[in-house]
């Protein structure tokens, strides 16, 4: 049938692990003012059953996918799927009219990011990368005073992203695009640049598989240099067999500024500013940060205005970490092509929102990744 503007974007969520389980469905309570769950798309039935009855919608086998978006006049969807499935499910909504709300990383090579960015472009889709913390007063609060001065002229970031995975879990199975640098790496070379506001020019990078028997298909660790112009350095190593840190640390001519936890969703953040030998401290209560990206979305699909992130921000990262991977076989740096500068790219504060956080629901056929 044809649609008619609405003030509130229809939603189907699909894939219903740990993610959209624990984060992306409360969600829609705190959205509400422009985004609405309509369907849900699992292909577990179990969950389609007990997470019907939870969220009062509809649900849908995968089998049943272009149905599930016709029937429900699905406008958006939000896709929570195993990596390697990103850019199908992306290039078949596209195709059915309805935009894209795509969980990081966008694809698992830069030409499955093409094909997502073409199929959107020529259906006249909007296209996003489900960066959260675009959106998150922390991260933003960390841009904006890196590019006041205050820090004086930046020279270093560097970045620890660890956790131990559990064994069964999907981002250790190379088949569905799991690994270090795809799943949690992304959040360092983010990070990197929008705080120094500018793209690498080379990458080098040296991965660790040890005799755990939970890494006989991905790399248990990577250690990472990226090299940005004006002299600048990026550093980070991401690890799924290690305990859980999460911080980074901009370091300029004048001072420094560390962020620990740095990148979690599920714990306040807290910066730690030094200038001038003086050390101040600045916590930032724990929020809900999946809200404010359904909501800016729904806002671009409202106002046919350019989601930030967009496509392009997430194929610029997976053409990073490919780079790195490069790196690794070869051993020796690889060089990267900078894209074309786009000013509006950066996040800024004005995509700021402190939204409360949610209370985890129950949870059905799913874990967190971690132990």
């Amino acid at each position: 049938m044809k649609r008619e503007r609405r003030r509130r974007v229809r939603y189907a969520v699909v894939g219903l692990g740990h993610i959209a389980q624990v984060a992306a469905l409360p969600a829609f309570a705190h959205a509400r003012r422009n985004s609405r769950l309509v369907a849900l798309v699992s292909g577990d039935e179990l969950k389609r059953r007990k997470l019907s009855r939870l969220y009062d919608v509809p649900t849908y086998d995968y089998a049943e996918y272009e149905a599930c978006l016709r029937d429900e006049d699905v406008e958006a969807v939000y896709l929570a799927l195993p990596n390697r499935l990103h850019c199908e499910y992306a290039v078949r909504s596209a195709k059915a009219g309805v935009h894209v709300l795509c969980e990081k990383p966008m694809a698992v090579s830069s030409a499955e990011c093409e094909r997502m960015i073409e199929a959107a472009d020529q259906a006249g889709v909007k296209l996003m990368v489900a960066y959260r913390l675009h959106f998150e007063p922390a991260n933003l609060q960390a841009a904006k005073l890196a590019s006041s001065g205050k820090l004086g002229k930046l020279r270093l970031f560097a970045s620890t992203f660890t956790m131990q995975v559990r064994p069964d879990n999907i981002r250790v199975r190379a088949e569905e695009g799991g690994s270090p640098l795809y799943d949690i790496g992304i959040y360092c070379i983010q990070a990197a640049r929008y705080l120094f506001r500018g793209e690498p020019v080379e990458a080098l990078s040296l991965a660790a598989r040890s005799a755990d028997p939970r890494f006989r298909e991905v790399d248990e660790a990577t250690s990472a240099i990226l090299g940005f112009p004006e002299d600048r350095l990026a550093a980070f190593t991401v690890s799924f067999g290690a305990s859980d840190v999460s911080s980074y640390r901009l370091v300029g001519s004048k001072g420094d500024l560390r962020v620990e936890p740095a990148y979690e969703y599920t714990e306040p953040l807290v910066h730690h500013l030094t200038v001038g030998g003086r050390t101040r401290t600045r916590h930032f209560a724990k929020r809900d940060q999946f809200a404010p990206e359904l909501m800016h979305f729904s806002n671009c699909v409202i106002a046919d205005a350019r989601p930030e992130p967009s496509g392009e921000e997430g194929r610029i990262d997976v053409e990073i970490i490919e780079a790195l991977l490069e790196s690794s076989r070869r051993g020796r740096p690889v060089a990267i092509a900078a894209p074309e500068p786009e000013p509006e790219r950066r996040p800024t504060t004005r995509q700021q929102r402190s939204v409360p956080p949610v209370r985890e629901p129950p949870l059905v056929h799913a874990k967190s990744s971690s132990q």
